[in-house]
């Protein structure tokens, strides 16, 4: 029999993003064990997700725009070749809705994996610290994808209603981020006198959430000691606090990730989070420590306050959080140890891989 094709259009470069990465890049192994062909087309190469985020290195992007366009034009001639077009975020970050129009009339099928309330009006998304990302961003591009797809994936159950309301088909579903529970292993345990470290990882994008806490982190170090890790794409300066910055290394991720104590996941108290996953909170939770994390959105769903992690509103509220777990080691060990558990049960690979099949089984994939 025939191999469904599946060609999947995505921003990034496979294996960097982590939008990409611990979302559905983790299941092709399981696609192709049931008889897809997976063929990837990313619009960026490395010489330009290397410098995405850094200011200058103009000529770089722009070639890396047209190239990127010149791959996307190879897309359209080839998309009749697949049962499946599966596109992440974007097709193209510039120019009216045409491409999508052609793609989709040249398309058996598209799914349409989309993050974040991109289309909001009025809403600080946390991207204006790099223009050129908040372009990539099309409002009006996006809502003809999530009304043409003939099926929509959803990175949250507020971001799912209104994407289900919005397709034409009525056919959207909200798929986890998840965890590789093999490779995101709990960290061994450390001596309990040495400095508590607690803990932030994400890109420039998210920098401003980092900021969020900068007064939370000052009043904290008032009342007790504790180191700060940043692991991160850019560089971070916060001379008051006993800070490291480490590097982004998909190679160190988890050793890097062990070194924290006490996971940190602050959002704004806006609607642009309510489309947000969580994935930094699974990521703390898989390797068994706390994450306190902004009483908001998808949050509420993946922690439960004082059991497997700790829910906050107010910075008062933070620092008590933080106060009640530097001071309290086995409280730290029991929340960890839960949290570990609900990862297991909930957001493994093996909990969601069906949820993606079930998008995949509705499709017409009739390749006779």
């Amino acid at each position: 029999m025939k191999k469904k094709r599946i060609l999947v259009l995505c921003p990034y470069p496979q294996g960097e993003a982590a939008g990409q990465r611990l979302k559905y890049e983790q299941y092709f192994h399981f696609w192709r064990e049931e008889g897809y062909e997976i063929v990837v087309s990313s619009y960026m190469n490395q010489n330009m997700w290397k410098v995405l985020y850094k200011k200058g290195f103009i000529l770089k992007k722009i070639l890396g725009v047209i190239r990127g366009n010149i791959i996307r034009l190879i897309d359209l001639f080839r998309a009749r070749n697949f049962e499946v077009i599966y596109i992440h975020q974007w097709t193209t970050p510039f120019g009216s809705v045409l491409f999508d129009k052609l793609l989709r009339f040249l398309s058996k099928n598209i799914v349409f994996d989309l993050e974040d309330f991109v289309f909001l009006d009025g809403v600080d998304s946390g991207l204006s610290v790099n223009p050129i990302i908040k372009v990539l961003r099309s409002k009006k591009r996006t809502i003809n994808l999530i009304k043409s797809s003939d099926y929509v994936i959803t990175s949250s159950p507020n971001l799912n209603e209104f994407c289900k309301n919005l397709n034409t088909y009525n056919r959207s579903i909200f798929i986890s981020s998840s965890i590789d529970i093999e490779r995101f292993i709990p960290k061994k345990r450390q001596d309990n006198k040495k400095k508590i470290t607690i803990g932030w990882t994400g890109t420039q994008s998210s920098k401003p959430y980092l900021d969020l806490l900068k007064q939370t982190l000052l009043d904290l170090r008032k009342e007790r000691e504790f180191r700060f890790l940043i692991i991160s794409n850019f560089d971070y300066e916060f001379p008051e606090l006993d800070l490291e910055v480490i590097s982004w290394n998909k190679n160190t991720e988890i050793e890097d990730l062990q070194k924290i104590d006490i996971g940190l996941y602050p959002l704004e108290q806006n609607d642009w989070v309510l489309g947000k996953s969580g994935l930094k909170a699974l990521q703390y939770m898989a390797i068994g420590v706390p994450v306190v994390a902004t009483d908001i959105g998808t949050s509420k769903d993946i922690i439960f306050h004082m059991e497997n992690g700790l829910l906050v509103s107010t910075p008062k509220e933070w620092v008590a959080a933080l106060v009640t777990l530097i001071d309290d080691e086995a409280l730290r060990r029991r929340i960890g140890k839960e949290a570990r558990q609900v990862i297991v049960e909930r957001y493994s690979l093996d909990a969601i891989k069906e949820q993606y099949f079930l998008v995949l089984n509705s499709l017409n994939l009739d390749n006779s």
